[in-house]
């Protein structure tokens, strides 16, 4: 399936489309009451706590806390693999170019450092996902290179989604002889990336970043605000590629029995 018709598909999955569904399907029954108020209040209440700071961040707590922080100095590897997290689409200030997202930004940024301590060849992955003319690796390569004198050894630029990734870095690194990886990802896509990584062959080091973290709790963490919600998306869309990387790994697994 194409990484366009599995997000349309995932869309109306996540939240806001799902709940706004939800909410519509009531408008719908309208003629009947007792159905359509309860409809209501689901839409309302999932929406509420979909974007209230405190529910969105403990529910990405929860796939944080299946990966650590890493200890460079108790683990060690052959190369560095830094996922793609993103484009920043026709950047005005770098003369209408593709460059690296925020989200790239924070892996590669904690790529650097890790490179810089351990001096291990780099490894960058990311295709073309939305048909833009330069893949998100090589956007990486470009800004790991210019804004970080970090050098890349290895350019996976075909992969589309963390499947692909894990799959084509692995066909890159074995030509090197090379298996034990540390993998530089978000620690909320850890759990779904590690895993995926360790079924294509890698001994995975996980290397999570840019965990999710907040300074105090007060009554701001209980009222809703956007940013949650993508918070709550983010964690729904792990929850379903975990789920779905599971089925498809017991399906090969029945199908090779």
């Amino acid at each position: 399936m194409s990484w366009f018709a599995t997000n349309i598909i995932s869309t109306f999955m996540l939240p806001p489309l799902s709940l706004l569904l939800l909410l519509l399907f009531g408008l719908l029954l309208y003629r009947r009451p007792t159905i359509a108020r309860r409809l209501f209040i689901a839409s309302f209440v999932l929406l509420w706590l979909a974007s209230t700071p405190y529910i969105a961040e403990s529910a990405l707590q929860l796939l944080e806390r299946q990966t650590s922080p890493l200890n460079i100095k108790a683990q060690s590897a052959s190369a560095i693999v830094i996922l793609g997290g993103g484009t920043y689409f026709h950047a005005p200030e770098y003369a209408d170019q593709d460059t690296v997202g925020e989200a790239t930004l924070v892996r590669l940024r904690y790529g650097t450092r890790l490179h810089r301590e351990l001096q291990l060849p780099v490894l960058v992955t990311g295709g073309k996902p939305l048909g833009n003319t330069v893949s998100e690796a090589q956007q990486m390569r470009m800004s790991l290179e210019q804004d970080f004198q970090v050098p890349v050894r290895w350019t996976e630029d075909h992969a589309n989604n963390t499947f692909e990734n894990a799959h084509n870095s692995f066909q890159t690194l074995q030509k090197s002889g090379i298996r034990k990886i540390f993998l530089i990802t978000h620690a909320w896509h850890m759990p779904r990336s590690a895993a995926v990584f360790r079924r294509a062959g890698f001994e995975v080091v996980e290397a999570p970043t840019a965990f999710t973290t907040r300074h105090q709790i007060d009554l701001l963490a209980f009222i809703p605000r956007a940013e949650s919600l993508r918070d709550s998306k983010i964690f729904i869309h792990e929850i379903i590629g975990l789920l779905w990387y599971q089925a498809k790994s017991t399906f090969s697994h029945q199908t090779r029995k």
